[in-house]
């Protein structure tokens, strides 16, 4: 078998049983990667910044003997830190900027022993559904180059689907896991608030709503990487209960009989695409029978409550990063440094009175005890991950007209936040395809520290409804 035959039939952790087994080396797996990346990122612009030698050098130092030893990989260029290489966050502003330490869920990475040889792209600081930033241009989705990837972790999703890398870092703040897991056709979880530290400059991130996790082609390779990276660190905040077993045991347990909750329908009320909604009432299908049980319910969210507290903490954080790199630089920020959006909420945290921060958490917190108690019902509720199957190219404009870039992601994700705000684990799964081909995710959630449920349904579906196979044309 080819080299690159092996690498396109194996998922993370067959690569690195490739590798212990003598049959293929991480030098082979590295070439192959770059390789991959040369012939095909000029055409999806997933992958934005570039340190091979950081990753060959890693490879002569000697990896560790971790889950994916020799594994290629890539991290997200929005806060992740990698010693000595450049995180620039998508943004003007903070372009050439060098880590001076790890970040340690970073550290958690490099113990498993892949090799970390580029950071893929990102819109500003995070801030939106699609990837596209001024700075580098947009990413594309491999299964049509006209649409867009999804955001925020639209350039690692554009990777792993396209075969750069079988497994990439990936981080979700409002969706940016699960939105461009949902468009690209990959599994993508967004963990449980505390689940992965984020330190050690951070005890959390926008107020507990930012998690790091990866996206995946195979179940097992999120929850391997969940496993390898998962937590507490000393001086966190909080924590999370650590899991019975694990993660990668729950994938080959197939869970009890479930009760699912399923909504198809916005935050607002109204419902989401057809093709969603077909899609998903055929996972239903799918899910009774496995002899699960699913019924309707209404979530206790409310869209206006939701998106007045959500923006509370995009605004006084977007303030406090940009104002921290104004330090940095010895200089005041100016519109011409930043996206149309990224300055809008700049200026608006700076007249955000601290008191709707505070309302902020308090609602998140409220919103966490309701959805605690539609668990007492529910072993797991079931949605769109995306109430439309895919986005166009620059429809989702960060410097474009703002009231305009709110209404399309209204329209596209207007209910994924909620997760984050309760801190609940919350997955996409592959399952669906549109009638033109196009991903279509659907999003399982669990109580708050309920990952194991997650994976072995997960493994269950991924067994009754594999999609290893289930590739976009290009870049093939």
């Amino acid at each position: 078998m080819s080299i690159s035959q092996l690498y396109e039939e194996n998922d993370g952790l067959g690569l690195a049983e490739h590798v212990r087994k003598g049959s293929v080396s991480p030098e082979e797996l590295l070439d192959e990667a770059i390789g991959r990346t040369v012939k095909w990122n000029p055409r999806i612009g997933a992958v934005v910044v570039h340190h091979h030698e950081y990753a060959r050098e890693q490879i002569r130092q000697g990896l560790p003997e971790g889950s994916f030893r020799g594994v290629p990989f890539l991290l997200k260029d929005l806060v992740a830190q990698l010693k000595d290489t450049e995180t620039s966050n998508g943004s003007r502003f903070f372009s050439g900027r060098i880590a001076d330490q790890n970040s340690t869920v970073v550290e958690r990475y490099l113990a498993t022993g892949v090799t970390i040889f580029g950071k893929t792209s990102c819109p500003e600081l995070g801030l939106s559904g699609a990837s596209d930033p001024v700075l580098y241009g947009p990413t594309r989705n491999p299964w049509d180059l006209q649409l867009s990837a999804g955001g925020s972790s639209g350039g690692a999703a554009a990777a792993v689907a396209a075969g750069i890398v079988p497994i990439a870092h990936a981080s979700d703040g409002g969706g940016s896991i699960r939105v461009p897991a949902s468009v690209c056709g990959l599994v993508g979880l967004k963990p449980s608030r505390a689940r992965i530290p984020s330190g050690p400059l951070r005890g959390e991130s926008w107020a507990g709503l930012s998690s790091h996790h990866v996206v995946t082609r195979s179940v097992r390779d999120c929850a391997a990487m969940l496993d390898a990276t998962a937590g507490a660190e000393a001086g966190d905040p909080y924590q999370v209960l650590p899991p019975e077993r694990p993660f990668l045991e729950e994938v080959a347990r197939h869970p009890k009989q479930l009760v699912i909750g399923i909504n198809l329908n916005r935050i607002d009320g109204t419902p989401a695409d057809p093709d969603v909604i077909e899609a998903l009432m055929d996972v239903a299908k799918l899910l009774e029978s496995l002899g699960h049980r699913v019924e309707s319910y209404k979530s206790p969210a409310v869209a206006e409550e939701v998106s007045k507290h959500f923006g509370s903490i995009l605004l006084s954080h977007v303030n406090v990063t940009l104002s921290l790199r104004e330090q940095e630089l010895g200089r005041a920020v100016t519109e011409n440094d930043v996206e149309r959006l990224t300055w809008f909420l700049y200026q608006g945290g700076r007249d955000l009175p601290a008191t709707e921060y505070v309302k902020a958490t308090f609602y998140f917190h409220k919103l966490g005890r309701q959805m605690a108690k539609l668990h007492e019902k529910f072993d797991l509720v079931l949605g769109p991950t995306c109430t439309v199957p895919a986005m166009p190219l620059g429809l989702v404009n960060m410097n474009g007209d703002i009231a305009a870039h709110t209404e399309a992601l209204r329209q596209f994700v207007p209910s994924i936040c909620t997760s984050n705000m309760t801190g609940q684990p919350s997955m996409s799964l592959p399952l669906s395809w549109s009638p033109k081909g196009i991903p279509i995710g659907s999003m399982f959630t669990a109580p708050l520290g309920g990952e194991a449920v997650l994976f072995q349904l997960a493994g269950q579906l991924e067994q009754a409804r594999p999609w290893k196979d289930r590739r976009p044309s290009f870049p093939l």
